[in-house]
């Protein structure tokens, strides 16, 4: 029973991170990313990275997943790791961020596609098949159903993983990601939050 639920959390995690992916083309999506401003009861404000206050309903049955640190040295051949990266002059992509899925979220909406963590940058979710060592940091390449894609992901790239979480978690001042859902009425809701632990920012 604990590794379903382990892997029940995992699979939650993943899909409120990608919530809006590859196949929501034709909304834009509500990803909040910030800092917990105040929580009071089921209402949550987050200050955005642009400063403003951004308030979220949070469902009855609110989902929390942990974000801890990890390290370059963690990203070995044959995981399963979705990189958010930049384009560079030279055609070649350069990693923002990386998160390690856990093993049983291997899979979760894999592919290459556009992300709107800054403009341009794009996500990949994918197995590594190769990593090279380079004066830049190590060259991944990456296998996924539709092709390969190669990352050089730098030494100041921040490396993260999911880690169980619940809402003691959501204190003023701690980092989140929150995939909201617009509401009829325009104001937002969200039934998943992906909030750092120990200090960490979720940088997806």
């Amino acid at each position: 029973m604990t590794g379903m639920k382990t892997r029940g959390w995992m699979l939650a995690a993943a899909a409120a991170l990608f919530a809006f992916g590859a196949a929501a083309q034709t909304a834009q999506p509500s990803r909040v990313r910030g800092t917990i401003e105040k929580i009071e009861g089921q209402n949550l404000a987050v200050k955005s990275r642009d400063g403003g206050l951004v308030d979220i309903k949070l469902a009855d049955k609110l989902a929390v997943t942990g974000v801890v640190k990890a390290k370059l040295a963690d990203v070995a051949v044959g995981n399963f790791v979705g990189i958010a990266a930049l384009p560079q002059k030279d055609g070649s992509l350069k990693a923002v961020e990386v998160l390690i899925f856990p093993e049983a979220a291997r899979g979760s909406n894999e592919g290459h596609y556009g992300w709107d963590l800054m403009p341009e940058s794009t996500m990949t979710n994918a197995t590594v098949a190769e990593r090279v060592a380079g004066v830049d940091g190590p060259t991944l390449t990456l296998k996924y159903k539709d092709g390969v894609t190669k990352i050089t992901v730098p030494p100041e790239a921040p490396v993260v993983t999911f880690a169980p979480g619940d809402r003691a978690l959501l204190t003023p001042g701690a980092g989140v990601f929150v995939p909201a859902t617009k509401q009829a009425d325009g104001t937002l809701a969200a039934a998943h939050i992906l909030v750092g632990k120990d200090g960490v920012m979720p940088p997806m």
